[in-house]
């Protein structure tokens, strides 16, 4: 068997046009766990000389897998610079994320446990350092590390959406959250959360497609709230399985109205009234 050799051209110049934008998966996965594991997991790591000796490894890490995905203004250099002048307050903005779940979580008992195991919480140090990637305009590799979040978390977040302080997923399995989305502080979100857009049209792809969440508010699992203009009020909360996609008021109770009826398991009566 023989491929065409126009095919087979085909290929190669795509290949040839892509190629810089394309980086190793596997650095990239190590990068982010192993960023992980100097933050927040026990290593043996006593002095400070070992732990700078740390971020300097994962500088480099960095700086080989920004390569050519730098903005073409800004080098890899700096960017890989810039990103680690703000890991301070991204680790700062993680332990407060973190102390959210183990103030609300009763299924908790230490921030070790969180830091350990809970998918919610690595889904988002996933998203504050893909977040500062996508801010400093590095092309590529914020979605692929999101996304690498999104396959071992089930948990969906785009790196463009802007997230408060005091951010608690729980369970988290099924939650998409769109580029434009805007979160408040103190926010908590239950699994199968949609915070998504009305129009997936591509000539919208500028504009404010998802919805603005002020501070306090609760979304319990599976709402889907939708849309640019749509906000929830600051203290809301959004009961399970609800369609949003016009204003809450703040302070609000949003719930789908459910009818349950209990029949007696025993003998059927003589007569029986049949409704369709």
């Amino acid at each position: 068997m023989k491929i065409p050799d126009h095919f087979i051209k085909k290929i190669l110049e795509k290949k040839q046009i892509s190629s810089t934008r394309f980086f190793d998966q596997n650095k990239m996965e190590n990068f982010v766990t192993e960023l992980y594991n100097v933050l927040f997991l026990p290593k043996q790591i006593n002095t400070g000389s070992q732990l700078q000796y740390e971020f300097q490894e994962l500088g480099k890490l960095l700086l080989d897998l920004m390569g050519s995905t730098a903005a073409d203004e800004v080098s890899a250099e700096q960017q890989t610079h810039t990103f680690f002048l703000a890991v301070p307050v991204i680790y700062d903005k993680l332990i407060l994320d973190a102390e959210s779940i183990l103030e609300f979580d009763p299924a908790t008992e230490s921030l070790e446990e969180i830091l350990l195991s809970y998918p919610g919480f690595f889904a988002t140090y996933v998203y504050r350092i893909s977040h500062q990637l996508w801010i400093q305009k590095v092309k590529t590799l914020p979605r692929v590390i999101s996304e690498y979040a999104h396959s071992r978390t089930g948990i969906d977040i785009h790196p463009g959406a802007v997230i408060g302080e005091h951010f608690f997923i729980d369970h988290g399995t099924g939650i998409v959250i769109g580029e434009t989305t805007v979160i408040g502080n103190h926010v908590k979100l239950y699994q199968g959360v949609t915070l998504g857009a009305l129009n997936v049209s591509k000539d919208k792809a500028n504009e404010k497609r998802h919805p603005n969440i002020e501070d306090h508010v609760i979304i319990y699992s599976g709402a889907t709230i939708l849309g640019g203009d749509t906000t929830i009020g600051r203290d809301s909360v959004i009961g399970g399985n609800v369609w949003v996609t016009q204003n809450v008021p703040s302070n609000s109770l949003v719930y789908n109205k459910s009818e349950i009826k209990i029949k007696d398991n025993g003998p059927l009566p003589e007569s029986l009234t049949f409704v369709i």
